[in-house]
């Protein structure tokens, strides 16, 4: 203010009409959006809430909540500051950098371990599930009995209801904010957004146990989301040294107590969780940097990169010996694709527009997904809001998903012998032959990342085309339903499984109009079909492209998945934006988004102000601001 005084030949405690008009378009207590026209159904309220009067605008993407507060990435350099800086030593700087590289270590290393628990819990969980049903459905193979069958039925939407309720209630009732994958509300808080309780360790439980029940019931999800979040988590609490859910201060990481630097760390905790999610480093880094931070240097890229890097290495590291090849260094991440042929990756510039083709029908398809997932979502948003409303849907989704799994298996009779190319982990002899298994039955009795692992690799003719098809419209309109629940569950793999299942259709298709051609593999067209399903509904490309080349393994396959992304981009946002950004809209957060909307600099603040505004003097009291900031509910200030 001295300058301000000084410059303008002004005394410095003289308040002018002209600073106070200056305020007055500056601050205003009461933003909100401007009034919709009449018959909208939406009501702007004065000074609390931006109020919907007609069920139809409940779940607008028009709507912004006043409950977020903004986190303060700006260095704040005062004379506290400054001075507190010139009493601090080099040697205080190289202790303060030690203490932050040691932190994002453990954040790496914390990030691996919590991955192991989730991959070996559900492998352990998912095994006894479906060796039970084996027994049981291979029992009923050799019955007489008619109602044989029943008895596994029954059984199985026990073993789906009762983790999924479980893990269900846990999310409503504990940490509401660990439902879904976590990504948008991580990439809210990345954007500067505290959204409450994301980074708690409750939602951190509430998370780990959720997904895990969540895959174990036999949702369509996956789980590779949720380690997004988890890692953010680990990265927030190790790097404060304490813990708010248990009222507990450790009185170490002390420096490190602001935003702008637990910022950073979470930054690197999601890229963590990518990596150990795909065992994709390079994909976790630049997917912090696409689609979580909005703030950027050089220094953060090497950190997060450091982080993946150790998160990739220890979970690698412990699956090896626990799948008992200590020191093998072969299970990068929670996903594994299997291992691809010199066939499989074989392509020549006359298959580019082909694989474009594909991305349009993936930008199509995800275009789609989001807007049945979207109305599904403001349904959820009127009508089951209640705690227990929520817990019910999750074990009726449950439910539903063993019944059309059990029709599926029990009334499309499609055999195929049994090959070792093909691996299959529970193979069922419902109605087969000896020495044949139903190829319904391995789709249905196994986990997400098996089955795709299986429409990936199994050998040609091991699915018939029209039993495939309507594999794909079913699990299609199941992950759209699941996507939203209150669970923990992620959407990434039930979006490549629907993709590799329509892309498995696309190789069959061109194997029947090519069958001489080598360069025609039905696990390749698999690949692009996940790929196209999958950015279709995220949205996602540069991080997207090299998380599925970390994830094959090859290098090779690059630029038709890139020209596959590309375009599912481009067409999906024909129609509307990706999944991520509408729960964003829906959960009616104040998102700033790269680019201000077409006809912004047209409006004016007058036009979104309401009235009566509360301003400040150019020179005021603290008393003054302190009761003007504790009686109004506003909370973002210029």
């Amino acid at each position: 203010m001295r300058d301000f005084a000084e410059d303008e030949g002004h005394d410095r405690n003289d308040c002018t009409d002209d600073a106070t008009n200056s305020y007055r378009r500056r601050v205003s207590s009461n933003a909100c959006p401007p009034p919709e026209s009449e018959g909208s159904g939406v009501r702007f309220c004065g000074d609390v809430h931006c109020v919907a009067t007609s069920p139809d605008a409940v779940g607008s993407l028009d709507l912004l909540s006043q409950k977020y507060e903004s986190l303060d990435y700006d260095m704040i350099e005062n004379q506290l500051y400054l001075e507190e800086r010139k009493r601090t030593a080099y040697t205080g700087v190289r202790r303060t950098e030690l203490i932050r590289w040691v932190t994002i270590f453990i954040i790496g290393v914390l990030t691996a371990l919590t991955a192991c628990v989730i991959v070996v819990f559900v492998e352990l969980l998912s095994r006894y599930k479906y060796q039970k049903l084996k027994q049981f459905v291979d029992r009923c193979a050799h019955s007489d009995h008619p109602y044989c069958i029943l008895v596994p039925y029954g059984l199985w939407l026990a073993m789906n209801a009762i983790p999924v309720t479980l893990g269900s209630a846990l999310v409503t009732y504990v940490a509401p904010i660990a439902a879904g994958s976590g990504i948008p509300v991580i990439k809210c808080y990345l954007n500067g957004i505290k959204v409450p309780e994301v980074v708690r360790i409750k939602t951190y439980f509430a998370k780990l146990v959720g997904v895990v029940l969540s895959v174990a019931g036999g949702l369509a999800c996956g789980k590779e989301g949720p380690m997004i979040h988890c890692g953010s988590v680990i990265a927030a609490g190790v790097s404060q040294g304490k813990s708010t859910t248990f009222a507990k201060d450790f009185k170490v990481m002390q420096e490190f107590r602001d935003d702008r630097e637990k910022r950073d760390f979470v930054s690197a905790g999601a890229a963590a969780g990518v990596a150990a999610a795909f065992g994709a480093p390079v994909g976790g880094v630049l997917f912090s940097l696409e689609e979580g931070a909005s703030f950027w240097n050089q220094t953060l890229t090497w950190r997060i990169f450091f982080c993946s890097m150790v998160s990739t290495f220890t979970l690698n590291l412990i699956l090896s010996a626990y799948h008992l090849h200590p020191g093998q260094l072969s299970y990068a991440g929670l996903l594994n694709f299997g291992q691809f042929g010199p066939a499989d990756f074989n392509y020549n510039i006359a298959e580019l527009p082909l694989y474009a083709a594909m991305g349009a029908i993936g930008g199509l398809t995800g275009a789609a997904y989001n807007y049945l997932n979207h109305r599904l979502t403001v349904f959820r948003i009127r009508y089951l809001h209640r705690p227990a409303l929520k817990v019910a849907e999750a074990a009726t989704v449950a439910m539903a998903t063993a019944t059309i799994g059990f029709l599926m298996i029990v009334y499309i009779r499609d055999c195929h012998t049994e090959v070792k190319e093909n691996t299959v982990e529970y193979p069922v002899r419902y109605q087969c032959p000896e020495g044949e298994y139903s190829v319904m039955g391995a789709l249905w009795f196994n986990t997400p990342e098996a089955s795709l692992r299986n429409l990936f690799h199994n050998v040609e003719g091991t699915w018939r085309p029209e039993s495939l098809a309507m594999f794909t419209v079913i699990y299609y309109g199941l992950s759209c339903w699941t996507y939203g629940l209150s669970v923990s569950s992620g959407l990434f793999i039930p979006a490549l499984l629907v993709g590799a299942a329509w892309g498995r259709l696309v190789g069959i298709g061109m194997k029947a109009l090519f069958p001489t051609q080598d360069w025609v593999s039905p696990g390749k067209f698999a690949l692009i079909g996940a790929a196209a399903n999958l950015g279709g509904i995220v949205r996602m490309t540069i991080s997207l492209t090299v998380i599925l080349i970390e994830a094959t393994g090859n290098l090779t396959f690059g630029l038709p998945i890139m020209i596959t992304l590309i375009t599912a981009k481009w067409v999906g946002d024909m129609f509307g934006e990706g999944i991520y950004d509408i729960h964003i809209q829906l959960s009616s957060i104040p998102f700033l988004g790269w680019e201000p909307p077409y006809g912004a600099s047209n409006i004016y603040a007058s036009e979104v102000m309401s009235s009566p505004v509360t301003t400040f003097k150019a020179c005021e009291k603290v008393g003054v601001i302190i009761d003007a900031l504790e009686s109004q509910s506003h909370n973002g200030f210029p």
